[in-house]
């Protein structure tokens, strides 16, 4: 006999109401939907992150939560860094680009030290949205040397990946220095991505090299879990 937890029932129940409700409608509001469950609001948001994470629904700060419809995971392997349009392209899919902004800033410590340049050196800072099938999947930031990408010269037909660019332009990368966490969203990244202030997001951050092993390129990348599977392939020592 398999013993079912309340929590458990309370998910199978909650996934029951997801699955009535068409693909871009709104759930009813927590204080009605935590009623019809029979749970409090802090029970229920815990049991609706299950499906976050699995990119079924996206809260919207100040209009609800929606229902989404089952959109394609991209699947890619740590070992080698590439582009989101590269895994989408692999997979037979798309992405698309959205609030594009492309900017110079001064060099704060942070960035100063991940770079090695000066405080207050002049940096381009390239964010955006990408999107698969026209919902926010991920928010990427690439800060650079001004010297090496200047403003002026960031392409017109930009189609969201700086790598890809700066592969197609000639430059040499020879490594990344990648990290991988869980993070909460702040406030910025939960606008851009159209979900609530500490929501859980995957963190890919790297440091990319040439062969003069100059850093060229600090980025950051926060991912909606639902939409991205991250493997390494390990190697077994014998």
């Amino acid at each position: 006999m398999v013993l079912v937890s309340p929590f458990q029932k309370l998910q199978a129940n909650l996934a029951a109401v997801i699955a009535s409700v068409p693909a871009g409608e709104r759930l009813p509001s927590e204080p009605k939907l935590a009623e019809q469950l029979g749970v409090s609001r802090a029970t229920l948001r815990e049991a609706m992150r299950t499906f976050e994470t699995q990119g079924l629904i996206r809260r919207r700060q100040g209009a609800g939560t929606f229902v989404v419809g089952k959109a394609p995971v991209l699947e890619s392997g740590l070992e080698v860094l590439e582009s989101i349009q590269t895994m989408a392209m692999r997979m037979g899919t798309s992405v698309g680009v959205k609030n594009l902004k492309v900017e110079t800033v001064p060099a704060n410590e942070k960035q100063a030290d991940k770079l090695g340049v000066t405080l207050n050196t002049p940096l381009t800072r390239v964010s955006r949205v990408m999107c698969t099938t026209d919902r926010p999947a991920a928010y990427l930031i690439d800060i650079l040397p001004a010297d090496f990408l200047p403003v002026a010269e960031f392409p017109k037909d930009f189609k969201g990946s700086v790598l890809d660019f700066m592969l197609e332009r000639g430059d040499l990368p020879t490594i990344a220095r990648v990290g991988v966490n869980a993070t909460s969203a702040k406030p910025e990244v939960a606008k851009a991505l159209e979900i609530q202030r500490g929501d859980v997001l995957l963190r890919i951050s790297s440091r990319i090299y040439l062969a003069s092993d100059e850093v060229v390129d600090y980025s950051l990348g926060y991912f909606l879990p639902g939409y991205f599977h991250f493997h390494v392939l390990a190697h077994i020592q014998s």
